[in-house]
């Protein structure tokens, strides 16, 4: 599956266009993840416990993304974009969305 986030893709030409796709996860910390990350933002410099819950949970949402655009039959996502929102919290939304297409090589 080609994935870009570019509006076209340099060496192909879209044959078809099939909708929008999205892949959504909703994650939250947990106490111990937050204790870990307090600590560590204390101390300056990179968050890792949060890098790695952030980094999970886009994954997830990108792994939706690529079956939903399987499950429509497309070959290729144009303009994939990330959005996260958090609902509460502790809790966030990431969102992982673009235009399915079916392309082939120029």
């Amino acid at each position: 599956m080609l994935i870009v986030t570019t509006n076209d893709a340099p060496g192909y030409r879209v044959v078809r266009t099939l909708g929008l796709v999205r892949g959504i996860t909703v994650r939250s910390r947990n106490a111990i993840a937050d204790m870990v990350g307090g600590l560590q933002s204390m101390l300056g410099g990179r968050v890792g416990t949060y890098v790695k819950l952030a980094e999970t949970s886009r994954a997830e949402a990108y792994d939706e993304l690529v079956a939903h655009a399987q499950q429509m039959g497309a070959n290729a996502v144009l303009g994939m974009r990330y959005e996260a929102n958090e609902i509460m919290e502790g809790v966030t939304e990431v969102l992982a969305y673009g235009t399915a297409v079916v392309v082939q090589s120029e």
